[in-house]
Order: C-alpha cells, then structure tokens, then sequence
C-alpha cells in the first residue's frame, strides 16, 4: 500500500505514542504529514526528524485540544503552513488522536475529571473538525480515535469510554453529512496498546500478563499495530469504507 503520494495528513497529538507512529506510517505509505503538540516542542521536533528521513516533508503546530477558543488560530496558523510549505490550501487526511488518560471508579469520579476528558476527547474533536471543514478536501478522509472500552466494560473507565462512544456516533454523522464532499469517516478502536499513556495500568503487577490472557492472539497491543489500520483507512484500498468502527485489538475480551 503507497497509495499517498501527493497527499497531506493532519495527525493531532502526533508527537508521542499512537500519534507518533500513525504520523510515521503514514509517511512510509507517501503521506506529507503535520502533526501537533500540546507542549513537547523537543518531542515534536524528533518526529519530524523520522518523517524527514523518510523522503517525505512534514510540519509541527502547538495545539491545546481542549481549548477550543484556540482553534481559530490553530487553522490560521495551519492554512499559512500548508501555503507555505506545500502551497496547498487543503490537506487530505484528519486524524483525531490527541488524547488525555484519567480513570476513576465511576462513584469517585469527580466532575472535574469528567470535564477534562470530555473538553479533549469529545467537544475539542467536534469542534476542531467543525473549524478544520474548509481546510480539508474533496476525497478525503477522516480518522477519529476511539477505543475497545465502548464494546467491553473496565471499572474506573465509564467517563473516557462514554466520550468515545459519542465520538463513535458523531463519526456516523460526519460520513452521512460530508458525503456529497466524498469525505470518508470512520473511527479505529485500538484495544489496551502499550504506550507512555497507559503507563500506569501496566506498572500494576500482573497486569500485562492478564490482559495478554485476554486477547486472542496472547500478547497486548504495541503502536505498530495502529498505524497501518489508519493509513489504510486514508488509502485508496479503503475507499469504500465508510461510517465504520474497526476495532483493533487482537481480538480482546471475545
């Protein structure tokens, strides 16, 4: 698959984890990519190095995901990026993965923590991709990240996962209503992967023994296992896939 030749991705939160390898397969497959960063500039500039390195162009914005009296700078600040490094006014690919970690069990889960989850993984992602409409082309397509815990239960997860179930029915939504611009919608559910963002769930003992008893393929996920599920959704091999949820996961929890 290198069908991305010519083609501008948007990776949000692309300097670490998922975002970091979604933004380096997408590369691999022909993608210029544009990645953000909340507050590891360091970080970033590493990514763009990798992308460098494989032939391919790429640019890093400062993002805050869950302010949203930000994005009209944001997209400013991204249409003169894109005029000046690529001189495009639109990019070809959206994909929503910036994310924040915070669980709790849900009789002590405190409002605050429920607000920060949903200003990123809901309203920030409603609101970004509502500003970034003009930016992104006829054809293209969207990717928003959402997770195995909307089809299997955890407790201290009922927050995180109901901002991902309504990320998983807004995607619906986005395909219905952008289908005449022939942009394409779907969400990739990755299942417990090992990153910095799940740190603190594999330091608990026994943890990654157990999860990895629970997947069908016996190990837990890594990062390599995502990035190539969202640049096929972006490929020219996924253009009938639309308004989908491909959870990838191993098979968890079946």
């Amino acid at each position: 698959m290198n069908g991305l030749n010519q083609k501008i991705a948007l990776v949000t939160g692309g300097s670490r984890g998922l975002g970091r390898n979604i933004a380096l397969q997408l590369a691999r497959n022909g993608a210029d990519v544009v990645i953000t960063y909340r507050s590891r500039k360091s970080e970033a500039d590493a990514v763009l190095a990798e992308i460098a390195a494989l032939g391919r162009k790429a640019a890093a914005l400062q993002l805050e995901a869950a302010d949203t009296t930000g994005f009209p700078v944001f997209v400013s600040a991204l249409a003169q990026t894109l005029e000046t490094t690529w001189q495009q006014k639109h990019f070809d690919f959206l994909v929503n993965n910036a994310g924040i970690d915070s669980s709790a069990p849900f009789a002590e889960t405190t409002e605050e923590n429920f607000d920060a989850l949903f200003n990123v993984h809901f309203k920030g992602v409603y609101f970004l991709t509502q500003k970034l409409l003009p930016l992104i082309a006829d054809g293209g397509s969207i990717v928003n990240l959402s997770t195995g815990l909307t089809r299997f239960s955890i407790p201290g997860y009922s927050a995180y996962a109901s901002m991902k179930g309504a990320i998983e029915v807004f995607t619906r939504y986005l395909a219905k209503e952008l289908g005449p611009r022939r942009i394409r919608a779907n969400t990739v559910a990755p299942g417990v992967i090992e990153t910095d963002f799940t740190k603190e769930t594999f330091e608990r003992p026994g943890a990654k023994d157990f999860l990895a008893s629970q997947i069908a393929l016996g190990r837990v996920g890594v990062p390599d296992d995502i990035g190539g599920v969202v640049a096929f959704l972006c490929s020219e091999e996924g253009r009938w896939v639309n308004a989908q949820r491909l959870e990838a996961s191993g098979g968890m929890f079946l």
